[in-house]
């Protein structure tokens, strides 16, 4: 049986991939009582701030989208998230994990991210419903 020193422990596994580091602002969008609240505790662990909400007015390094199907139109809420993010900086984008309510079809997370002029690199679990996809300006690969 897991203890919750292990799934600290594996938490801090999945914020090491958005490599983050320490002094790093991150935006978040579409913040809500269900985010997984284990994965924003660790971003802001991995850089020693915390999170800042949609009305931040300065450049950021990193922006995380919650979004679930139903939400408003994810593309929009996509080129808003790229509005204060420094050049070449990532958008992680989670959605529900699929078979669960609300999680949106890889094919809509797609078109939404080029349409807001974005392209999908990866997608990995983050915590017990959510999935992150990575998503960069197209033309770029990490």
């Amino acid at each position: 049986m897991a203890t919750q020193e292990d799934a600290k422990t594996a938490m801090e596994g999945v914020v090491a991939r958005l490599g983050l580091q320490s002094g790093h602002i991150i935006q978040e969008y579409g913040y809500d009582d269900d985010t997984d609240a284990d994965f924003r505790a660790a971003v802001e662990a991995a850089t020693g701030e915390d999170l800042v909400d949609e009305d931040y007015g300065d450049v950021t390094d990193a922006v995380i989208v919650w979004f679930r199907d139903g939400d408003d139109d994810l593309t929009d809420l996509l080129v808003d998230a790229q509005t204060l993010l420094d050049d070449g900086a990532p958008v992680w984008l989670c959605t529900p994990k699929a078979g669960t309510a609300g999680h949106v079809l890889p094919r809509d997370i797609q078109e939404s991210a080029s349409l807001a002029g974005l392209h999908a690199t990866s997608t990995f679990v983050v915590g017990g419903s959510w999935s992150a996809t990575h998503l960069v300006e197209k033309g770029r690969s990490k």
